[in-house]
């Protein structure tokens, strides 16, 4: 071998390592959240996806899109998604670890919902194009559950098997679901949509409709059913918007009609098919009342809102592993890049992000589980997670783009290059803001649950009120908080009012979601650690990006706890 082609001084990729042992915050935040009792199985389940033969399967899935077959040799539609193996691997080992139907399982344990969005932490740090048709099936389960007319033959069909056929149902060994509910014309404005569906009359199945009209993303198209937002409408009436169950087969096996007109070219996400769909007269059944076709849903989006938040704090802690791994095992100038200074501070505050981000998504899980447990514990709980859920996910899903940015630049050339995963983290980074609620959407949503349910914002402010007097700063840009929204909402009731909330929401969705994340660390963090964290974020000792702390920084008790191997 020639002398300049000696290989030293480079990082060998990152593999066969156990994702859950190796983040002892992930552990912690875990029991705080109720879900110590798949402690085992998040142990477990770490090993096999930090293994060298699933990291592949992810990277395989990416560079391996979906195709889209319209019709089959003969001319008749086919209207299938052809997937590369590792994708069938990727779901049969999500499906098989419960991440689908967890939680709604008989005998599902304590703190099921916690256990569950632990399990899908660790699958998404490994590749989430795959997450979701998972994240949608286990979405659609309460909706279905609310509508048992409709629902109970379906939910009898989820199981912890895999199967990837586009066949009937009644021959398949489990399903899953996606849904349709974009069109062109309104993107969020859902009351925008022109898709009509038409009365059938009633059937054993439920009440069905012709549905009629195109769909411009529908996620998960080689799904089973699709819950499809339409607007009722026939001769002399209009129902309003309403939800409806379509079956990609019809009970008597018959194909529906559902026609897949194209895979969209998408900036990340590239294993998973998302796609736009016609229907053309196809049959749906109705779930819930004509024209509640939001409110029906609103239960699935609190999930998948939910799964958002968990998969952009995943992708924080994805990239902070690998820029960690990249700094132990890289010397310049003379020391490993985590003995530099500089680089230590940089490594530091994304510990810092990213510890955040996994308490207090492991925080929203919890509330899940104890909202429906009932009595006033239970209706503190339901009443926190309608004003958390939106704010987790606003906030998580805008960090998590700058935080998967930094961390790349940690592996300088080779992080740009797409043989490391770093290229792949950052084109996923920017999806979980527009997925399931643009920003915009989400914070005025966080609006809409302060009017609605003025006892969401009081359980908020007790949550963060619990730790009123262990910081200072945390205390003073609490109350400046609460005094600016008190402020904007007297003047609320009119137009102007109304406008001036709305024009500052972002503003006030950012800090409700530092004072969440600061009552979480002092509860749950170090003592140090939470002190710099709030003088960082809230007192003015960092920068505006990432690596510019001042002052005291524990910098080795952050490393070590970001990740231990």
């Amino acid at each position: 071998m020639s002398a300049t082609h000696i290989v030293h001084n480079v990082v060998d990729a990152l593999t066969g390592y156990n994702l859950y042992r190796t983040d002892p915050v992930l552990s912690a935040a875990l029991i705080a959240a109720g879900g110590a009792d798949y402690a085992a199985a998040c142990d477990r389940f770490g090993a096999r996806v930090g293994s060298e033969e699933v990291i592949q399967w992810g990277f395989l899935a990416d560079q391996s899109p979906p195709r889209l077959h319209t019709h089959d040799r003969q001319g008749r539609r086919r209207d299938e998604v052809a997937f590369h193996p590792a994708w069938d691997g990727l779901m049969g080992l999500s499906i098989a670890e419960g991440l689908h139907a967890l939680p709604w399982e008989p005998g599902a344990g304590q703190g099921a919902q916690a256990g569950r969005a632990a399990l899908f932490y660790l699958m998404a740090q490994n590749e989430l194009g795959h997450c979701c048709p998972i994240s949608m099936t286990f979405s659609v389960v309460p909706v279905l559950r609310r509508w048992p007319e409709v629902g109970r033959p379906w939910l009898a069909r989820i199981s912890r098997r895999y199967d990837g056929r586009v066949v009937a149902p009644d021959q398949k060994s489990g399903v899953t679901f996606g849904m349709a509910m974009t069109e062109k014309q309104g993107g969020s404005d859902v009351a925008a949509n022109r898709t009509v569906a038409v009365s059938a009359g009633d059937t054993p199945e439920g009440a069905c409709y012709r549905i009629t009209g195109h769909k411009f993303f529908c996620s998960a198209p080689n799904s089973d059913a699709f819950c499809v937002l339409a607007q009722v409408g026939e001769a002399g009436r209009s129902g309003g918007l309403t939800c409806f169950l379509v079956p990609r087969f019809l009970p008597d096996g018959t194909k529906n009609n559902l026609f897949f007109q194209r895979i969209k070219d998408k900036l990340g996400n590239r294993s998973n098919a998302s796609s736009e769909v016609e229907y053309a007269d196809a049959l749906g059944w109705r779930l819930g009342p004509e024209g509640r076709g939001v409110a029906t849903i609103i239960e699935m989006v609190n999930h998948t809102r939910l799964d958002c938040t968990i998969g952009a704090a995943a992708l924080m802690r994805a990239a902070l592993v690998q820029a960690l791994h990249h700094a132990r095992h890289r010397s310049a100038f003379g020391r490993r890049l985590c003995d530099q200074p500089l680089m230590q501070n940089v490594l530091a505050d994304l510990s810092m992000e990213s510890e955040a981000a996994t308490l207090l998504m492991l925080r929203l899980a919890g509330a899940f589980d104890r909202a429906g447990q009932g009595g006033a514990a239970g209706a503190q709980e339901d009443a926190f997670r309608r004003i958390a859920t939106p704010i987790a996910k606003y906030w998580l899903c805008k960090r998590v783009v700058p935080q998967v940015a930094e961390a790349l630049e940690c592996l300088g050339g080779g992080g740009f290059v797409e043989e490391s995963v770093m290229p792949r983290l950052y084109r996923e980074s920017p999806l979980y803001s527009i997925w399931e609620g643009s920003g915009n959407v989400i914070c005025l949503d966080v609006l809409r649950a302060m009017a609605r349910s003025p006892e969401s914002l009081a359980a908020l402010r007790a949550e963060i009120g619990g730790v009123a007097g262990e910081s200072a700063a945390l205390d003073a840009f609490a109350a400046q908080t609460f005094g600016r929204l008190q402020a904007l909402t007297a003047a609320g009731d009119t137009p102007d009012g109304r406008d001036r909330l709305a024009f500052e929401a972002r503003w006030l969705v950012e800090r409700l979601a530092l004072c969440q994340q600061g009552s979480l660390l002092l509860r749950h963090a170090p003592g140090e650690v939470a002190g710099c964290w709030i003088a960082a974020r809230i007192g003015g000792a960092g920068g505006r990006l990432f690596g510019s702390l001042t002052g005291e920084v524990p910098a080795a008790r952050l490393l070590e706890r970001a990740f231990a191997g």
